[in-house]
């Protein structure tokens, strides 16, 4: 019935397979001309931003995570939709997730009729995409710099056509940090053609120094940057007369009275109606860093953000023609012949892992994990961001087991995980809890059975020989708090398993997805069929 449905809907709707999607879980559009700070409660960490027309592109860190680079559109700083990723492979020799690494706080700009994005992967060098579609598609990434600690980095094409790049530095991968250099490129952007030069050194009194933005507004070279670490810090900006210093310095966002930790490192942007906006983020622990919306102004000759360089939570909209309502989807049918744009794989993505099917599911083959220890090593869980503070996940799976030690099901997945599965054990199926709150230090992880269930079905439809359990499952988040729950009619829940506190992952918060495992040295592989995923209220 379902491939029925799909059918006729594409038949009869070719060009409407696109909808508006507006969350139940949170959206900043308070319908009066007012927002609510953060406009993407989600984990866009270190976002920049830029202007083409009334039209406005963020990208967002998304660190090893693939599709990377994730690309969003705006035509009023408010109402944000997730259209596309520039980024397709990093580590595609990797075996295991490169926790914590790739792409580091890139920058996008429009130069000559094209997207451009720059980022500074710590272990690699500096990286170039460029688009003449923020949709795509975008260019195989390029390495403008090779080398080790070179991090943030943003490119800024002068009024004379030339280009300079401004960029960071990771303690972690060179030994020092805390200052910005800048260097000239090509005009094109695609080599150095000078040394770097050391423009602001932040000391111990604006220490971690790092994230700039590269400027120019009447006649000042500007540099705005984060300042004091991630959960504390403070916004700067920076100016001279010259590409290359020396740049006088002052706060122009900070905590101050406020119960906002660390408003800092994003990008400023001046509109077609002449009013100048900051986007930065906040650090919410296992939730990420989530994205705000501060007016700026120039009055004083400096760019004072917020309210006299406060995080301002509700305020006026900025000024523009669009009237649209939308927000980054998290729900997904799995009707589409490819998957919502809000899924990301933990590791580079195999073919292997899972595909869309003709019929209306996402298809996840059991992956056969090298250790048995916890999922941290493991590439194929399918996973997206945390929408809200408040929200459930609901997902109705089929789980076909050709073997004993066969499992899948619904995770919370950071440096700690919980998640709920069906796992086949001989003719029956085991609800289990697995839980390893120490993930990405070895821990291992703890099985609770919690139910076991005579198979749905046996020998069905066009699988291969298997055992069929179908199930409902779910996850409820609150106040960082995870709780579980499954049906066998998706209309009745049961509580199940212990409450799960979520941690954050390496530089990013805590995701829900899916994900299906294979114990068995040597044995067919399993199927997961997900008919659905949807995030709603609690």
């Amino acid at each position: 019935m379902k491939r029925q449905l799909i059918s006729f809907i594409t038949l009869c709707f070719p060009l409407c397979i696109h909808a508006q999607y507006v969350s139940e879980v949170w959206n900043p559009d308070n319908g009066d001309g007012t927002y609510t700070n953060p406009v993407l409660n989600a984990d866009y960490s270190d976002p920049d931003l830029c202007a083409v027309g009334e039209d406005y592109y963020l990208t967002a860190s998304s660190f090893a995570h693939i599709p990377g680079l994730p690309i969003l559109h705006s035509r009023d700083l408010v109402n944000w939709e997730l259209i596309g990723h520039a980024l397709q492979s990093q580590f595609p020799e990797s075996k295991a997730p490169e926790h914590g690494k790739g792409v580091w706080a890139p920058s996008i700009r429009h130069h000559n009729g094209e997207f451009y994005i720059y980022w500074g992967d710590p272990d690699r060098g500096v990286f170039m995409v460029k688009a003449k579609d923020a949709r795509g598609p975008w260019s195989e990434p390029v390495c403008v710099i090779p080398g080790k600690g070179m991090i943030d980095t943003c490119p800024l094409w002068d009024d004379d056509g030339r280009c300079w790049l401004v960029n960071g530095w990771a303690n972690s991968r060179c030994g020092f940090n805390s200052i910005l250099t800048v260097r000239e490129l090509s005009a094109d952007g695609m080599r150095p053609i000078s040394n770097p030069v050391i423009v602001f050194d932040g000391g111990n009194v604006n220490h971690t120094t790092e994230g700039p933005k590269f400027y120019k507004r009447d006649g000042w070279y500007w540099i705005m940057c984060p300042a004091g670490g991630v959960e504390k810090g403070w916004q700067l900006a920076m100016r001279s007369k010259s590409p290359l210093g020396p740049y006088e310095s002052k706060t122009v966002l900070a905590q101050g009275k406020t119960a906002i930790n660390g408003p800092h490192q994003g990008g400023w942007v001046h509109t077609p109606y002449g009013e100048d906006w900051f986007l930065h983020f906040q650090d919410k622990g296992a939730y990420g860093r989530v994205v705000w919306l501060q007016p700026v102004d120039w009055s004083s000759g400096w760019p004072i953000m917020g309210d006299k360089g406060e995080p301002l939570t509700t305020y006026r909209k900025p000024k523009s023609s669009s009237t649209t309502n939308i927000n980054p989807q998290e729900s997904d049918e799995f009707n589409a012949p490819k998957l919502g744009l809000q899924w990301q794989w933990q590791g580079d993505y195999n073919q292997l892992y899972g595909m869309p099917t003709a019929d209306g599911f996402l298809r996840l083959f059991t992956y056969r994990h090298p250790s048995t220890d916890n999922l941290w090593t493991v590439p194929a869980m399918l996973l997206q961001k945390t929408p809200a503070d408040v929200f459930t996940a609901t997902t109705k799976i089929r789980l076909a087991a050709k073997a004993e030690k066969q499992y899948g099901g619904i995770v919370v997945m950071g440096r700690g995980y919980s998640s709920l599965v069906v796992e086949r054990i001989g003719d029956m199926f085991q609800l289990q809890q697995r839980t390893c709150p120490k993930a990405d230090t070895g821990g291992k992880e703890a099985v609770t059975i919690l139910e076991t269930f005579k198979p749905t079905a046996k020998d069905k439809l066009d699988y291969h020989p298997a055992l069929y359990m179908d199930i409902y499952l779910r996850i409820t988040v609150d106040g960082g708090k995870a709780t579980f729950a499954y049906s066998l009619n998706g209309k009745t829940y049961k509580a199940a398993g212990e409450q799960f506190t979520m941690r954050e992952g390496k530089w990013v918060g805590a995701k829900v997805g899916l994900y299906a495992i294979d114990n068995n040295e040597k044995s067919d592989v399993g199927l997961l069929d997900a008919d659905w995923f949807r995030v709603g209220k609690k």
